[in-house]
């Protein structure tokens, strides 16, 4: 037996699977583009060259500086990897 969520799901057209997936996207996007965003004024710099001059060894590896880093990392990732998912689903090369 289905469940209603997989019926829902089967009931839908491929445009609209890909508008949902296109939503979701945008809203990790724009998650992720807060979060550096959020870096790039707390350190003055963007990611780049926050590694670069080496923030983290700079504030002796404090806790904060390494989470930081750690989430800002993974926030730049997120972007790319959330870019090339609205890309593909769009069709374009």
């Amino acid at each position: 037996m289905k469940s209603a969520l997989q019926k829902r799901i089967d009931e839908m057209t491929e445009d609209e699977l890909k508008e949902v997936l296109r939503r979701d996207f945008v809203r990790k996007l724009t998650g992720y583009r807060s979060t550096d965003d959020s870096y790039k004024k707390k350190y003055n710099m963007d990611f780049a060259g926050f590694q670069k001059a080496n923030i983290v060894e700079k504030q002796n590896y404090t806790f904060e500086v390494e989470s930081d880093a750690q989430e800002w990392e993974l926030a730049i990732d997120g972007i790319e990897t959330v870019k090339k998912k609205l890309k593909d689903i769009s069709g374009g090369d």
